[in-house]
């Protein structure tokens, strides 16, 4: 379901127009669709019907407290990397058993901070983890629920940088290592095995690697099984894609289908998907602040930068970007690019435009690894972000930084 459409040549986003959004709250600024959020999660729900499963929604996708709550109240558990994102979904008041802890570099901190509040499962991906984990646990006399992260070296057929199941990747634990790793966790009093947990990549546009991933992990349970150890939870990862350019895609209910094919019922099926639900809720508006007739190529410098959007610069994503009042007179061709110092600075190339200093422009697609992946690069304020409501109305879910905030942490401190 598209959500942005043209009416007498102004371009609506969930049914307002985005100009006036722009002129009202300023730019640059994000703009989220709860209904489109709400429908992405309950059809994983709805796909996962009369099976055992848990849905935890990536919060590194994005991490709006108000994003956050609106998933926790339809059920959603997360799937976590850090302390601060734990903190985000305790704050929220999340189900702790409904946490999946992921994440390479676990510190000792957040371990302990983990155990304490009891999540679901920390998602072991190195020996000297676990070793830290059984460490803590005894410390505090309780047991760490677990899971062991396995590489099954399956190539996810995604941007290098996303490319998570690999043997090269710095992911998980070789799967032919995995049943002695089990043995061991086993043996100890304070840990408390939940199941194994899988994750190739991100940005997944055809389901082939998946599958293959998943036939590799149930042939690793069942013989870790063999072994007398109870696997409960097969956790698969997230990865889903959605589609940037139009290009046809895989759904929701394909992904799941094959879970539920290759998984046996005694299993409960953990998913961590963030892209698929939100990716498609967001557009970034921008205010065109010049136009630039360079010797080979025409620019359409924006108030939205890499610090905002950063996807393009990092990933060479491209995103379909709309005006938000359309002419079809004297169209010509524009990069559209920030005012960061940085030639890697732009949002989109080669695009066909009538536009002038001072209109809007709108970003698509950007509900998910865009706000999230802000910085203050070049000492820039970050952006507001707006949430459109079930009755249509207009919320603000975060103010926009103010330039106070910037150094509000900052303590000059010199010796003379």
């Amino acid at each position: 379901m598209r959500l942005t459409n043209y009416i007498n040549n102004k371009l609506y986003f969930s049914s307002l127009d985005l100009a006036s959004i722009a002129s009202q709250f300023g730019t640059p600024a994000f703009v989220y669709c709860q209904d489109t959020i709400e429908r992405n999660f309950l059809e994983y729900k709805t796909a996962f019907q009369n099976s055992n499963h848990l849905v935890c929604y990536a919060v590194k996708a994005n991490s709006n407290l108000s994003i956050l709550k609106l998933l926790k109240n339809l059920g959603s558990g997360f799937d976590i990397v850090s302390g601060g994102e734990l903190h985000r979904v305790i704050q929220i008041g999340a189900d702790p058993k409904k946490i999946i802890f992921s994440g390479v570099g676990k510190s000792a901190q957040e371990i302990e901070t983990a155990i304490i509040n009891d999540v679901g499962s920390i998602n072991i991906e190195s020996e000297d983890e676990l070793d830290l984990v059984v460490q803590i646990a005894k410390q505090k006399q309780v047991q760490a629920s677990v899971s062991l992260r396995v590489n099954p070296n399956v190539d996810p057929k995604t941007h290098p940088y996303i490319a998570t199941g690999l043997k090269s990747s710095k992911f998980g634990v070789p799967i032919e290592n995995a049943i002695d790793i089990y043995k061991k966790m086993a043996k100890n009093k304070y840990l408390k095995i939940i199941g194994v947990a899988c994750h190739i990549g991100s940005q997944l546009q055809e389901l082939n690697p998946f599958e293959q991933s998943i036939r590799e992990i149930m042939q690793l349970v069942r013989k870790i099984e063999a072994n007398g150890i109870k696997i409960g939870r097969v956790d698969c990862g997230g990865g889903l894609g959605i589609s940037y350019s139009g290009e046809a895609l895989p759904h929701i209910q394909e992904l799941v289908a094959i879970m539920k094919k290759e998984i046996p019922s005694k299993h409960v099926i953990a998913i961590e998907p963030g892209r698929s639900i939100v990716g498609k809720s967001g557009v970034l508006l921008t205010k065109i602040e010049y136009i630039k007739q360079g010797s080979e190529k025409n620019f359409a410098i924006v108030d939205a930068a890499m610090n905002d959007f950063i996807r393009p610069s990092l990933y060479q994503a491209e995103h379909e970007v709309l005006p938000c009042i359309e002419s079809f007179k004297n169209r010509e061709v524009f990069d559209i690019v920030g005012p960061i110092c940085e030639t890697g600075d732009w949002l989109a190339k080669n695009k066909s435009f009538s536009i002038k200093k001072g209109d809007y422009i709108a970003v698509m697609d950007v509900g998910a690894y865009c706000f999230s992946m802000s910085s203050n690069y070049n000492s820039r304020p970050r952006a507001i972000e707006l949430l459109v409501d079930k009755k249509k109305a207009l919320k603000v879910i975060r103010k926009r930084e103010t330039l106070e905030e910037l150094f509000l942490n900052e303590v000059i401190n010199l010796s003379r």
